[in-house]
């Protein structure tokens, strides 16, 4: 299976890069699946019902979030009836939408897609290592599902390189969002499983994490309220990963970064 997955969209720049870099990514690689974090899409600050509808017609197949799903009220009478959008698992019971599901691709493969959100230096929440347990009780890769990937939404590597190494072997890929910066940490884990800390965001690289130099350093600088963060307008940076996995074992057999516009350095595997 061939997959792709594109870090966390911020505002309008990050829209338009996908946009304009997906149908090239599309016809260079022939993904079985498409994937992008959502998070930031509204404006720097979550998702709305038009934007997803935007990415589904495009070709994605599947929408993560994280910290800020609920930021645009709307999408909480949205997410329940629109299974391609998820908000992380480990939120507690009975919240909104789901943080876990199975799609099936146009060749029949199934693919397990899970979200979880850290804690450290996060809000409080359930345990995310409990979480995905729960869920990969249910599934056993190569045996119901093809494929499984698990994003952890943290601010701390260390807590997402701990759930790396804790699922390897049990799922395909495991890859962080949130930081917004790309690492470059890409590999394959002795167990089979793709990981990278980071995949970085689609957005406005002369910026600060996608956001607009000049207000997000006055909340560094002064002790006064300040202007309301918001993305930056330049042009914007795709960040994503490209995995293929193997067809009987759904462990990953190559794994690649890819870069395309912006002020980063263009890398297509």
């Amino acid at each position: 299976m061939k997959l792709i997955y594109i870090g966390d969209i911020v505002g309008r720049s990050g829209r338009t890069a996908l946009m304009a870099h997906l149908p090239t990514l599309k016809e260079r690689y022939s993904p079985d699946f498409i994937m992008v974090n959502g998070e930031n899409a509204a404006h720097g600050f979550g998702i709305t019902e038009k934007i997803c509808k935007q990415f589904f017609e495009a070709g994605v197949d599947a929408i993560t979030t994280g910290n800020h799903v609920w930021d645009q009220r709307e999408i909480i009478n949205y997410i329940d009836d629109e299974r391609r959008l998820l908000r992380p698992l480990n939120y507690p019971k009975n919240t909104p939408g789901q943080g876990a599901a199975v799609y099936e691709t146009k060749s029949g493969k199934k693919i397990l897609v899970a979200q979880v959100l850290g804690r450290l230096f996060m809000e409080t929440m359930d345990d995310p290592f409990v979480a995905i347990d729960q869920v990969m009780a249910e599934h056993q890769l190569g045996d119901d599902i093809h494929c499984a990937v698990v994003d952890i939404h943290a601010e701390a590597t260390s807590e997402k390189m701990a759930m790396g190494h804790y699922l390897d072997g049990r799922v395909s890929m495991v890859v962080g969002t949130h930081s917004h910066i790309p690492t470059a940490d890409y590999q394959i884990f002795q167990g089979g499983m793709a990981y990278q800390t980071d995949l970085g965001m689609c957005g406005d690289y002369n910026s600060v994490i996608g956001m607009k130099k000049e207000a997000a350093i006055n909340r560094f600088t002064k002790k006064i309220p300040g202007d309301r963060l918001s993305p930056g307008e330049e042009e914007s940076t795709l960040c994503a990963v490209y995995l293929e996995t193997d067809a009987k074992t759904g462990k990953a057999t190559r794994f690649d970064q890819i870069r395309i516009g912006g002020r980063l350095s263009e890398c297509l595997p």
